[in-house]
């Protein structure tokens, strides 16, 4: 039943996230300022969309075609300046209490959205209420914290699934062996519940009871065959493969919206796995990560934006020619924006000028569930420097996230030990569904 006054509630079935991560630049993608000083515009040129007035970087053509199927929101602002605690926010919405550090993953940390939502809606249709693509996220070689059970415990973390291109079948694990049976299986089974009534004693051993909630999810996996077919991406056709790209994060999109049509309510595709994988790979563009400090037009043009452009482009169509974007809720976002000036950062690889980390203005993507299409929300000034109008940060997607799930935004839940949390610190963006 929708909730008064929150435009948008409860019309989604599922939620996809498409993350990139490590701070997409506004100015090279969705916000450009064609009319600003060079060294503020950067080199790259802006081209109209489908929507009458609104201009994309030109190296967003597939994009700037489905322009009319979603809303920019260009006023997004916070204040953590570094990677790994502004990924926190991100995939929490609320800051770390380290902010602007790189900290490790913590027990004590606020669960991500996917364990939220696992906690206080559990999926029936699916073995997994929440599942993280192209991952875990590395910033940029050590996983991220934020994007776990946190203090919800392991048995909330979300699948992670990897490079979704290392094999034909994403979870090869989940390939029933000719010759194991289901009275195999289920012998396998009785076995593991022996061994767990002797390790009851070890409540204290978080890593064997960890192991216990993996083998359960398993073996629910393999005895359910419509969980191991919405993971065969080798039986799409071969022209709709193609047309995602042939890359990491393209095919993660694609495995998206198969897990949105098998009833996954929460799935984010990171895009890309690491944030600044450059650093060690130049020559492998699945490696890139957002993190353009230097060489951001190299980077951009030959790299993040020709595969950005045609994967997100690609699970716009396919989504909406499918008629899934009429229940599924699609948001674009990265951890924060770029600075408004071209300069080159000696204490950085590339010979060439960049951009530095700027949360205080930033843009993301929203569509499908009832979200205008076609539209902005929200302007930068003229610099691309501040909001101009009323901003709105990564606590307020959270509570966009939930409300479009039919989840009331200012709920909250409990852990183990029945302590109370916050489902959000934010309000639902009213502006993506009113005029």
């Amino acid at each position: 039943m929708p909730s008064p006054g929150i435009p948008g509630f409860g019309r989604a079935k599922s939620v996809v996230i498409v993350f990139a991560s490590g701070g997409q630049s506004q100015f090279e993608t969705w916000d450009p300022k064609p009319d600003a000083p060079v060294e503020i515009r950067g080199e790259f040129a802006a081209i109209p969309t489908a929507v009458p007035g609104t201009f994309l970087t030109e190296h967003l053509p597939m994009t700037a075609k489905v322009a009319d199927k979603f809303t920019i929101v260009r006023s997004m602002s916070h204040l953590d300046l570094d990677h790994g605690s502004a990924f926190y926010l991100s995939m929490t919405g609320q800051y770390h209490n380290r902010i602007s550090s790189n900290p490790p993953p913590r027990s004590s940390d606020v669960p991500c959205h996917g364990a939220v939502l696992k906690r206080i809606r559990p999926t029936n249709k699916f073995v997994e209420t929440s599942i993280h693509i192209n991952g875990p996220a590395l910033v940029p070689i050590i996983v991220g914290p934020g994007q776990f059970g946190g203090v919800l415990g392991a048995n909330y973390d979300p699948m992670t699934i990897g490079d979704v291109t290392a094999n034909e079948v994403v979870v090869p694990g989940l390939t029933p062996q000719e010759r194991l049976s289901n009275d195999r299986i289920k012998a396998r089974q009785t076995l593991l519940q022996k061994v767990e009534s002797q390790t009851r004693q070890l409540e204290g051993q978080r890593h064997l009871l960890n192991m216990d909630s993996l083998y359960r999810r398993a073996f629910e996996m393999l005895e359910r065959p419509e969980t191991r077919n919405a993971f065969n991406l080798s039986a799409e056709p071969t022209k709709l493969r193609d047309r995602y790209g042939r890359n990491r994060a393209a095919q993660a999109c694609l495995l998206a919206r198969r897990l949105v049509e098998a009833g996954v309510p929460l799935i984010t595709v990171f895009f890309n796995h690491s944030n600044r994988g450059q650093d060690t790979s130049p020559n492998d563009t699945d490696s890139y990560g957002w993190d353009t400090h230097n060489d951001i037009f190299e980077a951009m043009k030959m790299h993040l934006l020709p595969r950005f452009d045609r994967g997100f482009s690609a699970l716009m169509e396919d989504m909406d020619e499918r008629g899934l974007l009429d229940e599924t809720l699609v948001i674009c976002m990265g951890e924060f924006g770029r600075a408004p000036l071209v300069a080159r950062e000696p204490r950085f690889a590339g010979s060439t000028p960049g951009r530095k980390h700027w949360p205080s203005v930033y843009s993301i993507v929203a569509a499908g569930a009832g979200v205008n299409s076609g539209k902005v929300l929200g302007r930068s000034n003229q610099a691309g420097a501040y909001p101009v109008s009323e901003k709105y940060g990564p606590w307020d997607i959270t509570a966009t996230i939930f409300s479009a799930l039919g989840i009331e935004p200012d709920g909250h839940y409990t852990d183990a030990v029945g302590r109370r949390f916050g489902i959000s610190q934010g309000r639902a963006i009213r502006g993506l569904y009113t005029d």
